[in-house]
């Protein structure tokens, strides 16, 4: 297949990993702009995503099995390296695809772009692994290092989760890391049922399962549910269902005054509002008015009239609101995102230790802007899309220590959908990807005393 580039599938995904490497740019952003702008036919996009996906995944991997083979990496060419890498993905994690039609479509790749000797030395180089077979990875005597290539990620956060969760959990994690996530949706509870929901979805030839987890939420075993009828009609939302706990933790009971700091792209806002009653109102603040834009888009899509959209900093919320004026605070605070790496597996490479130490910070000036603003007896949640400590439970304990006035709401285990409530223990809940498949995310629930 040639795209409107002139390029075929396997050079596309070779600039696509090129560009995400080069520009640090998020590699599912850079994928749905690469599909659109080359009119990349549907029946392709499945092996673009793979291919580019995959290879990201597996990068210190294909890493790996490539080093014995090349004499001088050094001296190899940016897009010589990403194209060895996606030959060898292919090679070895696609079965469709035979090794001579992957070795031919490299060497092809190499000829166009490159001169003789380069498409050379890629022939040279997948034709002696070929023979050879793979490198053991049981060479590696270190089991973190060994657990760091296998799973492709870096040997700091290894170290760091397997002190945090011990090995066994961190070894979980990490393979499932490798693994696609599925498409979830939260069915808009104010227009339609479940039910009828998923019957629409079947008839446009979506295939579906109720999730288990969460009673207003679905999966997409085929198709992206963004592009269906229902979606433009505002039957549903695309959001994954870690997410979807942080409207229940919030113990929504009518027409209260919520403020959703950090709100774009608004789910968890548009969640809120479907749970209020009449009179309820949701303040939906994020720095940046191309971010609001995107919040109020999706309240108009939902047909939710409820949500009022300001940009602004939520560090300086106190400067625009009184104090005790919102019975209930959802602060999703920006973060490391280390639980979304299936869907940014680019992520891996970029994120460093001290980025968590910096947003541990910013973390704890947010929780402090919001403190005042909780009226007596009201909720303040906490939640980040990360599984590192620091930003979550040692975020927690030291705002409970600088702010005496809250303390751990113990009851919210009670008003959570029953799947997630043996998850829970004390005032918080730490989603892990293999849970239940869902992103990894952490809810920490607090109560200001009367």
């Amino acid at each position: 297949m040639i795209t409107k580039s002139g390029k075929n599938v396997r050079e596309t995904a070779m600039d696509l990993l090129i560009a995400i490497e080069k520009n640090q740019s998020y590699s599912n952003l850079l994928l749905n702009q690469t599909i659109k702008k080359h009119q990349i036919p549907q029946k392709d996009v499945g092996l673009l995503t793979e291919l580019t996906y995959g290879t990201l995944q597996r990068r210190a991997l294909l890493d790996f099995y490539l080093k014995p083979f090349i004499k001088n990496s050094k001296k190899l060419e940016d897009w010589v390296w990403q194209l060895l890498r996606l030959t060898v993905y292919q090679m070895v994690f696609l079965d469709k695809i035979p090794d001579r039609a992957a070795i031919h479509e490299a060497v092809e790749i190499a000829k166009k772009r490159g001169h003789k000797g380069i498409s050379g030395l890629v022939n040279g180089v997948l034709r002696s692994m070929q023979r050879e077979g793979l490198p053991p990875l049981e060479q590696i005597a270190d089991r973190l290092e060994r657990l760091a290539i296998e799973t492709s990620h870096p040997d700091w956060l290894v170290k760091r989760w397997v002190a945090q969760f011990g090995f066994d959990k961190t070894k979980a994690m990490c393979e499932l890391n490798l693994t696609a996530p599925l498409q979830t949706a939260r069915v808009n509870l104010t227009k339609i049922s479940r039910d009828d929901c998923v019957s629409l979805l079947e008839a446009e030839g979506y295939q579906l399962e109720k999730s288990p987890i969460i009673p207003e939420a679905i999966r997409s075993r085929k198709g992206n549910l963004a592009a269906s009828q229902a979606f433009h009609d505002g039957l549903f939302t695309i959001q994954d269902e870690s997410s979807m706990l942080v409207a229940y933790a919030l113990g929504i009971s009518g027409n209260e005054t919520i403020l959703d700091a950090c709100a774009a792209p608004g789910g968890k806002s548009t969640h809120i509002a479907e749970k209020l009653t009449a009179g309820g109102q949701v303040m939906s603040i994020d720095l940046h008015e191309h971010k609001v834009k995107l919040i109020r888009e999706n309240a108009d899509r939902l047909g939710l009239d409820n949500i009022e959209t300001m940009a602004m900093d939520s560090r300086k919320v106190q400067e625009r609101f009184v104090p005790e004026s919102f019975d209930k605070i959802l602060l999703d605070a920006p973060c490391s995102g280390l639980g979304v790496m299936r869907r940014k597996p680019d992520m891996k490479y970029t994120k460093t230790e001290q980025d968590i130490v910096q947003l541990s910070m910013i973390q704890q000036n947010l929780l402090d802007s919001m403190a005042p603003l909780v009226k007596p007896g009201g909720t303040l949640v906490y939640s980040t899309c990360t599984i590192d400590k620091q930003e979550n439970e040692h975020t927690i304990a030291a705002f409970l220590k600088q702010h005496p006035e809250f303390e751990g709401d113990m009851a919210f285990k009670e008003r959570m959908p029953k799947a997630i409530q043996p998850f829970i223990s004390g005032c918080d809940l730490q989603i892990f990807p293999q849970d239940f498949g869902s992103d990894g995310f952490y809810i920490a629930v607090l109560r200001k005393k009367v």
